[in-house]
């Protein structure tokens, strides 16, 4: 028998108890209290720290093309930084390019993850095309092949008109899948950075100005209306904004399937972070908003309505931030030149867990937001999301007394800087187990380069109750 973690505070997305938890073969196979630790190849104590399923990141862009560069880490920085934060499932996103194959822009995209996947990965599938004969069809290929998750983007040049949107809803009812959504008003979007730039307003803030709460939360409202009208059920990325939350929480009181993941950055961060000497840094999609809907998102994050907790992570170095200044050619740059996007992946779990620590939020809801809920949503519960015996021994021990800062030198990524720098947390993870084996331990990963492997998620179902 491989390991066995003793006395320890096993905690679940309903209860916190003390067992012990053993691991045969990569998988948990017996939680008992008082087990004998004869016959292990490992025995860890665990006595005054928590015992936690693997994180799930839902929502992250590795190796991404965007706004004239790539992000910063790859599949293995990217995947190794997130299992030293304990996270140990990332569902990165592959962007269909036109009268693609949707099953086939899945496989071209993990033969590069396969390589470099440090803990396992899935995947959500980008739709850009449904109006090529057989893309909609095809939707169905990649349930089949363990994908049955989807994302439409109301906004960028690949975003789809609503007709679109509502065919794929309709798709993904048919056939087991769920849709995300990114949703942001594009046209009221484009005008107001036409507005910003003709008065020459370049700067971070405007970024801001221009995707502000009525653009995010117009299409928030649209998003759930169409969701509504399909009958199909829905997933909101990034929600960031006050109104946008109270749409989610109408359809849910009234029995809609609508789901709606928010991100670190949007918890602890307002739009004031663009108003600093590097606010460009912060300059992500959908951007941090204002204080009401920061206190909105932390509502919903404490009575339900907010169902996933994940990071969004699309890290740039600083010198491609300074596009905004100066554009890659060496012409002046603006706002809408900025690559948009911030690290988090190695950030979430232990930013959540210290907000539970300081007695926000409990740990049980800290887990299922951040594991078992996203677990359940993608189709991976049979496998992951909890400390239960049959599931994949991801086992993350955090340590409720250790105090951590937030640099980026201690950071396992490839970025050179994070907008986490100097954050202050209470208790951190002190190990991380990918199916059982050891991946990080004190501040060191230990893991390899490809160790991770392709997950594939079951069908979904949305009869029952909501999450």
């Amino acid at each position: 028998m491989d390991l066995l973690i003793k006395n320890g505070t096993i905690v679940t997305a309903k209860e916190m108890y003390q067992a012990d938890v053993a691991v045969d073969k990569g998988k948990i196979f017996r939680i008992q209290q008082n087990m004998d630790p004869a016959g292990f190849d490992e025995v860890v104590d665990a006595e005054g720290k928590l015992v936690l399923p693997g994180a799930i990141d839902g929502h992250t862009h590795l190796f991404l093309e965007f706004g004239g560069t790539i992000s910063s880490d790859d599949y293995y920085t990217g995947t190794r930084s997130a299992a030293c934060g304990g996270t140990t499932t990332v569902f990165d996103f592959v962007n269909q390019a036109h009268a693609e194959n949707m099953l086939d822009a899945i496989k071209r995209r993990d033969a590069i993850a396969s390589k470099d996947c440090a803990i396992d990965y899935s995947f959500h599938l980008a739709v850009s095309d449904v109006i090529t004969e057989g893309m909609i069809e095809s939707m169905q290929e990649c349930v089949d092949y363990g994908i049955p998750s989807f994302k439409v983007f109301m906004v960028y040049d690949y975003g789809v008109d609503d007709g679109s949107f509502y065919k794929v809803l309709l798709k993904a009812r048919e056939i087991g899948a769920i849709v995300g959504v990114h949703a942001e008003n594009k046209y009221v979007n484009n005008v107001l950075i036409e507005k910003y730039l003709s008065e020459g307003k370049t700067d971070a803030w405007w970024h801001y100005m221009a995707k502000n709460e009525m653009v995010e939360g117009e299409a928030d409202v649209r998003a759930v209306n169409l969701a509504k009208m399909a009958g199909a059920p829905l997933y909101i990325a990034h929600l960031a904004d006050e109104m946008g939350m109270k749409a989610v929480t109408e359809a849910r009181n009234e029995g809609y399937p609508i789901f709606a993941e928010t991100c670190p950055q949007y918890l602890h961060f307002t739009s004031e972070v663009y108003k600093r000497e590097r606010g460009r840094d912060f300059v992500c999609s959908p951007p941090m908003k204002n204080q009401a809907s920061q206190d909105a998102i932390w509502g919903g994050v404490k009575n339900g309505n907010i169902t996933v907790v994940a990071t969004d992570h699309c890290p740039f170095s600083k010198a491609e931030k300074d596009w905004g200044i100066t554009k890659k050619d060496g012409t002046p740059g603006n706002f809408t030149t900025i690559p948009n996007g911030c690290a988090g992946i190695e950030n979430m779990y232990p930013y959540m867990l210290s907000e539970a620590n300081q007695g926000r939020i409990s740990f049980s809801r800290v887990v299922e937001l951040c594991s078992t809920n996203p677990s359940k949503l993608f189709g991976l519960d049979d496998q992951k999301g909890a400390i239960r015996v049959g599931l994949d021994a991801d086992i993350v021990i955090y340590d409720p007394e250790k105090d951590f800062t937030v640099t980026n030198s201690a950071m396992h990524g490839a970025t050179d800087h994070t907008i986490w720098e100097g954050l202050h947390l209470k208790g951190y993870p002190v190990a991380t187990y990918s199916r059982g084996n050891l991946v990080f331990k004190d501040g060191e990963f230990l893991g390899g380069r490809g160790q991770g492997r392709l997950v594939r998620c079951h069908k979904l179902s949305f009869n029952g109750p909501l999450l």
